[in-house]
């Protein structure tokens, strides 16, 4: 099971911006610094940020004091919410063992085993929020 690096680097992002601000902050963050502090090249990063924006996950304001902010507060943004903006169902559909699409129909031998830590990382998803992710002695 793998997220795509679209969504890895879109949770980094939201998580970068959610500990670095609170939602009621002023600060605006500058999308060429958010990508030399992650390491996500800067052309991958802004394409992110439009979607991000667009999803109104997070505020794109314009001008030479512009730049980004969380359009809410952390608490109230799931990981699941990011997730399936970039469509990345892949975890859900994907063979443990990389044979490709494993479902009901089409089993591998682990898919039997399988089924209830996807359901449990599912869940995870689900429940986790911006917020579960602040600290400051985590790895973004």
């Amino acid at each position: 099971m793998h997220l795509h690096s679209t969504s890895k680097y879109a949770i980094r992002i939201m998580s970068y911006m959610a500990n670095n601000n609170n939602y009621n902050n002023k600060i605006l963050f500058n999308a060429k610094d958010i990508s030399e502090i992650l390491t996500i090249p800067y052309k991958f990063l802004t394409k992110i940020m439009s979607d991000l924006v667009k999803a109104n996950l997070i505020i794109s304001i314009r001008g030479r004091e512009g730049g980004y902010k969380i359009a809410r507060p952390a608490s109230n943004i799931t990981i699941i919410e990011i997730i399936n903006l970039f469509n990345d169902l892949t975890y859900k559909e994907e063979c443990f063992l990389g044979i490709g699409k494993c479902d009901g129909e089409n089993r591998c031998s682990m898919h039997d085993k399988w089924v209830e830590p996807k359901i449990l990382i599912q869940k995870m998803f689900e429940e986790t929020t911006l917020q579960n992710l602040e600290g400051k002695e985590f790895k973004i």
